[in-house]
C-alpha cells in the first residue's frame, strides 16, 4: 500500500482542476458553451458519470490468454477489479480508453472508465467506472483503429465497418456501417478521414484518403510494397513499407504522404512491422530481427538500428528518452539512441526464458507513459512499474492472482 498525496499536494492539485475546466470549460468546438442540469458549466470532454482529475488516470488492462481470466489493475489506487472472463483471447489492444480483447470468434470491448482528452495546449483527465460495452465481429487477425469519433474494425480479409464512439462510450456497440471494397491493411482514422491502402492483385498497396462513410476524398499519389504495421503520432500516420516507412499527413485540409527510407536494404526479417511508442510521440520503435531494434524518429525522418542483445520486446518515451528494451536474459537494458550504447542493465525480472519467445503471440511487453514504464511478468503473476528516468529503478511491483500475458495502459 502507498500514499498518493498530503494536504499540501492536494491543493495545487485541485487548482489545477479549476484552472483546466475555467479555460475551455463548456466549449463544444463551435466556439458556444453548454451547462449541465445543475447549471454549472460543464468542462470539454465531458461524458455523464466521469470525474475530471488533476492527473492521468493510467489503468493496466490484462489477460490471462490461458485461462481468459481478465483484470483492470488502476495504477493510481493500486487496486484490482475484477472483469468478465473471456475464453479464447489471443490478442489485447487499447486505444487509450477501450481494451479490444481478440479471440478466435470475435473482439470483447472492455471501457477502462480511464481516458484523456488533448486539446494540444492543455489536456482534460477523465475516470469513470469499468463497464463492459459488448462484442465486435472480427477476432484473431482482425485490425481495430480509432479515433476520438469512430473505431474501425478491419478483418483479415480486407473488410472493413465504421461503429460510431459516441455509442460505445454509452455502453453499446450501435450498428456499423460497411465501407465499400477491400483494403490491405487496418484502415486508419486520422484527421476526421479515414487513411487506406488499396491493392490489385500483387502489385504495391496504393494509400487512399476516405471520408468516414468510405467515399475516396483524394489520393496522395504514394506506393507501399508489402505493407505490415502502422501507428498514428502528431506527424501523422506511419506505415511500415518494405523500403521504410511512408507517413501520410494532413496540411491545412490537404493530404500528403512522404516516403522515409531505410537508406539500405532490409532482408523482410528484419523489417519494422511491429510499431510500439508513448501515445503522443513522434519516436516509433520495432523489433530489427532476433538482436536489434529500430527507431524512427518521425520528426526528422530518420531511422536509427540500435544493437542489442536478443529482443523480446521494446518501447521508449520518446525524443531524449533511452530506449528500453527486454531481452531474453530477463533483464530490462536501455540504450542511448543517439550512440547506440548500452546504458543500463537491471537485474533479471523474469524467470527463465520469457513467455511467447518463441512463437511470439504472448510475449511480454513494455508499456510507457511520460514518467513510468510498466512490465507485465507471466510466470510470476506479476506487473513491474519501472523509473526509466532513474537507471531503470523498479519503483513499484504489483501482484496478481493471474497470469498477465496480455497487458494495455489505458487512460493515456
Amino acid at each position: 500500500m502507498f500514499v498518493r498525496s498530503s494536504a499540501t499536494s492536494l491543493a495545487p492539485a485541485l487548482l489545477a482542476v479549476v484552472l483546466m475546466t475555467t479555460g475551455c470549460a463548456g466549449q463544444d468546438g463551435t466556439g458556444s458553451t453548454r451547462e449541465s442540469p445543475s447549471s454549472s458549466v460543464t468542462p470539454h470532454g465531458y461524458v455523464e458519470g466521469a470525474t475530471e482529475a488533476a492527473e492521468q488516470q493510467s489503468r493496466l488492462l490484462l489477460g490471462d490468454a490461458g485461462t481468459g481470466d481478465t483484470r483492470v489493475l488502476d495504477l493510481i489506487t493500486g487496486k484490482v477489479q475484477h472483469t468478465a472472463r473471456r475464453a479464447g483471447v489471443t490478442e489485447l489492444t487499447t486505444d487509450g480508453r477501450f481494451g479490444y480483447f481478440h479471440g478466435a470468434n470475435g473482439t470483447h470491448v472492455l471501457d477502462s472508465g480511464a481516458w484523456t482528452v488533448d486539446h494540444g495546449d492543455h489536456v482534460h483527465y477523465y475516470r469513470a467506472k469499468i463497464q463492459e460495452a459488448g462484442e465486435i465481429p472480427g477476432g484473431a487477425g482482425a485490425g481495430i483503429r480509432s479515433d476520438a469519433g469512430v473505431v474501425v474494425v478491419t478483418d483479415a480479409d480486407g473488410k472493413s465497418r465504421v461503429h460510431p464512439r459516441a455509442e460505445l462510450e454509452k455502453g453499446a456497440l450501435g450498428t456499423p456501417d460497411e465501407l465499400p471494397g477491400t483494403y490491405a491493411g487496418p484502415v486508419v482514422p486520422y484527421a476526421e478521414h479515414l487513411i487506406a491502402l488499396t491493392q490489385e492483385g500483387d502489385g504495391p498497396a496504393e494509400v487512399a484518403v476516405l471520408d468516414r462513410s468510405g467515399k475516396r476524398v483524394t489520393a496522395p499519389q504514394a506506393r507501399c510494397e508489402s505493407p505490415r504495421g502502422d501507428a498514428v503520432t502528431r506527424r501523422g500516420v506511419v506505415l511500415g513499407c518494405a523500403d521504410g516507412a511512408l507517413l501520410v499527413y494532413e496540411d491545412d485540409g490537404a493530404f500528403a504522404a512522404e516516403k522515409i527510407p531505410y537508406g539500405k536494404d532490409v532482408p523482410e526479417v528484419e523489417r519494422a512491422a511491429d510499431f510500439r511508442h508513448r501515445p503522443g510521440s513522434t519516436t516509433l520503435t520495432a523489433p530489427a530481427g532476433k538482436d536489434a531494434v529500430w527507431v524512427l524518429d518521425v520528426t526528422k525522418r530518420a531511422w536509427t538500428r540500435v544493437e542489442t542483445g536478443p529482443v523480446v520486446a521494446a518501447n521508449t518515451a520518446g525524443e531524449g528518452s533511452p530506449l528500453i528494451v527486454l531481452e531474453t536474459d530477463g533483464a530490462l537494458h536501455s540504450y542511448d539512441t543517439a550512440d547506440g550504447k548500452e546504458a543500463t542493465v537491471t537485474d533479471p525480472l523474469l524467470q527463465g526464458a520469457p513467455e511467447g519467445v518463441a512463437d511470439g503471440t504472448t510475449a511480454p511487453v513494455i508499456e510507457v507513459d511520460r514518467s513510468r514504464a510498466y512490465l507485465n511478468d507471466p510466470e510470476g503473476k506479476r506487473v513491474y512499474e519501472i523509473d526509466y528516468n532513474d537507471d531503470l529503478r523498479v519503483a513499484r511491483t504489483f501482484d496478481l492472482d493471474i497470469r498477465p500475458s496480455l497487458m494495455a495502459e489505458a487512460g493515456r
